[in-house]
């Protein structure tokens, strides 16, 4: 536990923390109706008499507190329950929240995020404090927890979801599936997919130690979704030689009937909308795949050290680029500086600033900063201090400090110094 983001203090609560969410959601398209149950295990970090739980635009019928019924008050995003008896630190306790309600975003700095409807389904664009749209949570980046999430829909829509899928069953025509994470996820990388959808397994996945791969979109889509995701085994075999091995349960992409403005991560689960099955789109794919490591295996306790994710993942576009035979990953790193110096050097990587924490300049400078560090330590040198970084925070939270200190071990203090040029200064270093 390490207390309420700054870059999000509305969000989330130090004085706890969780282990496991465990979701009954039934899910009406036609009205946008969801209705669910909440059982939320988790230790206290602090003495309690309160459980703050995060949920926006949903009503709270019932609460219990260890089975016991408990009083609680919702403002401003906030529930608040009454633990029954008080709760001390260490001690371990479980929340029950009965709720329902028409779910739809919340509006924020970063825009609207959460439980968004489509034309004919629905989906959950959840970072970075999108989760309470759709169930009650601890909304922190660092406080991860285990998933299981039982979905019900009409007969007729599909659902895909983060975690490993079960046998669905069907009673009075409504569906329901359920879904298993038993790694650590974060709540803003928890998705939910509903849609007329078609699920089936990409070819060239599920061998040669490439994990089964499983598309989801609608039937009319198929085919082109077929074709974009066509790179995708090749993709994750170039990745698990340069990262180590794939660190998720789970590799799903869901294409949407609607256009998207961009595609998004979750966990073991990414989503594109209908105009990103292009050849325009191939590093988007690379983009989002790349996330399974950077982002939602290593995973950051503060949104400060975002860069952590999005530079690893937009080189990873470059890196991408490289061994498929396009531009090289020098190429594309001269040709994104020359842009980046054309912009106002007024960024710091290291502590971008909530409402610059997804400007374009993080990506770009970020991986910037990884292929510096490439150049001067050299191939083998660099991909050795990636794989031994993925191996040794799977599922685990790191921060810049981290990072520095693998840097440190790998290249000594001149590659630490070079590091810093890129990630602890507004102005842009040479390129050499």
């Amino acid at each position: 536990m390490s207390g309420v983001d700054p870059y999000a203090p509305q969000s989330g609560d130090a004085g706890y923390d969780v282990a496991s969410y465990d979701l009954t959601l039934d899910y009406r398209v036609r009205t946008n109706r969801l209705q669910g149950t909440a059982v939320i295990a988790a230790v206290a970090a602090d003495d309690l008499t309160t459980v703050v739980l995060d949920l926006v635009g949903l009503r709270a019928a019932r609460v219990r507190v260890g089975g016991a019924p408990a009083r609680f008050s919702a403002a401003a995003g906030k529930l608040r329950v009454a633990a029954p008896r008080p709760i001390a630190a260490g001690e371990t306790f479980e929340v029950e929240v009965a709720y329902a309600g028409a779910p739809g975003p919340r509006r924020s700095r970063w825009g609207a995020v959460g439980w968004e409807e489509l034309t004919d389904g629905a989906l959950v664009a959840g970072q970075p404090i999108g989760a309470p749209t759709w169930f009650p949570c601890n909304d922190r980046p660092d406080d991860r927890a285990r998933m299981t999430m039982r979905i019900t829909v009409d007969d007729g829509y599909a659902v895909a979801a983060t975690g490993v899928p079960g046998a669905a069953s069907r009673r009075a025509g409504r569906v329901t599936t359920t879904f298993t994470s038993d790694v650590p996820t974060a709540t803003y990388l928890a998705a939910v997919h509903v849609g007329r959808y078609r699920s089936g397994v990409l070819a060239g996945s599920g061998v040669a130690g490439v994990p089964a791969v499983t598309v989801t979109a609608p039937p009319a889509l198929t085919a082109a979704a077929d074709r974009a995701f066509a790179p995708v085994p090749e993709m994750l075999r170039v990745f698990d030689r340069l990262f180590g091995p794939y660190p998720q349960e789970a590799c799903a992409l869901v294409v949407t009937a609607d256009e998207l403005e961009i595609p998004l991560e979750a966990q073991g689960l990414a989503v594109f909308g209908m105009n990103h099955l292009v050849p325009a789109a191939q590093r988007l794919i690379a983009h989002e795949l790349a996330h399974q490591w950077f982002g939602n295996s290593v995973g950051i306790a503060r949104w400060s050290d975002i860069w952590l994710n999005e530079g690893f993942a937009c080189y990873s576009e470059w890196l991408w680029s490289e061994a498929s035979g396009g531009r090289s990953a020098d190429d594309c790193a001269r040709g994104h500086y020359a842009r980046l110096a054309a912009k106002p050097q007024d960024l710091l990587l290291t502590d971008p600033g909530p409402d610059d924490m997804f400007d374009d300049r993080v990506y770009k400078r970020g991986a910037l900063a990884l292929h510096a560090l490439r150049r001067s330590l050299g191939d083998g040198r660099f991909f050795d201090l990636v794989r031994a970084w993925t191996a040794a925070h799977r599922h685990a939270l790191v921060g810049t400090d981290d990072f520095r200190a693998a840097v440190l071990a790998a290249g000594g203090a001149e590659a630490v110094d070079l590091l810093s040029r890129w990630i602890d200064r507004v102005e842009l270093p040479p390129f050499r």
